[in-house]
């Protein structure tokens, strides 16, 4: 026999901005007929360990990106002599997660300004370079960013002069 359990993802790691998820995880029974206690016989003793659902890192964490993989590409960085810790992948997963939450929350407002519902990439330049310290942060080329508008103040119109 088989019984399924369905477990929501807010039970494991309770965040309200995240969609819940239904997932089933399948459970075998004994069928032993060596009383209800499971294991191997006997009388008493523990009964049989329920075999949780495998977590990954990136779970554990709460994050979005992948731990595990980044673990592995720090692992590739480095010298063969040198190790990586774990908390090292957790660490740099969660700065990653940060940096393109701000970056798409900036981009997000510059295309909400200009009613538009997706995300070009002259949003993404509008966003970063409009911020300060993602401006000193991130100092590439963005294809098809455009550039920044700005007028030089000597450039300007100026009403307030006097005629002659």
């Amino acid at each position: 026999k088989q019984r399924l359990y369905s477990l929501s993802l807010n039970q494991l790691k309770p965040t309200p901005n995240h969609v819940s998820f239904i997932f089933q995880v399948t459970k075998q029974t004994n069928m032993s007929g060596k009383g209800g206690k499971g294991g191997k016989g006997g009388k008493g003793g523990k009964g049989a360990t329920a075999k949780k659902a495998p977590l990954s890192r990136s779970s554990r964490a709460g994050l979005q990106f992948p731990v595990g993989r980044i673990h592995r590409f720090l692992k590739s960085a480095v010298s063969s002599q040198q190790r990586v810790g774990a908390t090292a992948a957790v660490y740099t997963a969660a700065i990653m997660e940060y940096l393109t939450a701000e970056v798409l929350e900036l981009a997000g407002n510059a295309a909400k300004d200009l009613k538009m519902k997706r995300i070009a990439p002259r949003h993404l330049q509008l966003a970063i370079r409009g911020d300060e310290e993602l401006d000193t942060l991130i100092k590439a080329t963005i294809a098809g960013g455009g550039v920044i508008p700005y007028i030089h103040k000597s450039l300007l119109n100026k009403t307030n002069r006097k005629k002659h």
